[in-house]
């Protein structure tokens, strides 16, 4: 859709998740535990989610659901990363088997909602990083257009997105970029970020909800028409002010 960077791997209309094995996908996802990932109507059998694609590479799928279908694109987008959260899944699953915990919270949260935000401009990474909205997407918002790019990771950001509504956020990691990023085949790029992430999250210990950079989405450039006039800006409800330390966002 307009304002977001594309994926590498987008289905044509009309594509079920029987269809997705038929796709041209440049590296088919296996997991951590070294299973072919395989997209499959959900079993009853009380196994975790989380523990079967482990086990089997079963990615419970429902025929038919858009969430689910989304899941599975990420899944091909993002392999290495898709990979490296289910294996962190598990690993806190088994180290806390009584309860969630704030790293599950936080991977949760990044699977479902997250985004990438890549620019070659450090200082309009710094604008987000102090959520200073009105500067960012009003007295910036050609720099936005040309020197950022607003890449989906999050699933159900994914689902929502052709149809935004107020208060959409999403979960964001900063990536800088050198300039000639934006030069590179959207394969390339995809697989560049899915890489710098696998290898974020993989080290990452301790990881919580509040480690990402909250991100209206209604107010980047493209997203909603409304957002075309500075006035959108003044909803507070959206477009708050930073309740944590300016700077501490995760980057990769």
């Amino acid at each position: 859709m307009p304002g977001i960077h594309p994926l590498a791997v987008e289905p044509p209309p009309g594509c079920t998740i029987e269809d997705l094995p038929r796709l041209n996908v440049p590296s088919w996802p296996i997991t951590a535990s070294g299973q072919r990932v395989r997209f499959v109507a959900p079993a009853d059998d009380g196994e975790g989610y989380e523990q079967r694609i482990w086990r089997t590479g079963e990615v419970a799928s429902r025929p038919g659901n858009q969430h689910d279908f989304c899941n599975a694109l990420i899944w091909l987008n993002f392999p290495r990363t898709k990979a490296v959260i289910n294996g962190r899944h598990v690993a806190a699953a088994t180290a806390l088997p009584a309860g969630r915990g704030s790293e599950r919270d936080a991977l949760t949260h990044f699977d479902e909602c997250g985004a990438i935000v890549v620019s070659r401009r450090h200082d309009l990474l710094e604008l987000l990083r102090q959520f200073r909205w009105r500067a960012l997407f009003c007295e910036h918002r050609d720099d936005v257009v040309a020197d950022m790019a607003l890449v989906v990771f999050g699933h159900a950001t994914l689902e929502a997105l052709p149809r935004p509504f107020r208060g959409l956020t999403a979960k964001a990691v900063l990536a800088p970029v050198a300039s000639e990023w934006f030069e590179q085949d959207v394969v390339v790029r995809i697989a560049d970020l899915d890489r710098r992430l696998a290898a974020r999250f993989a080290v990452t210990s301790g990881l919580r909800p509040r480690d990402f950079q909250p991100l209206p989405l209604p107010g980047w450039p493209g997203v909603m028409a409304d957002s075309e006039d500075p006035a959108y800006y003044d909803d507070t409800w959206q477009f708050r002010p930073g309740r944590r330390i300016a700077g501490s966002a995760l980057a990769v």
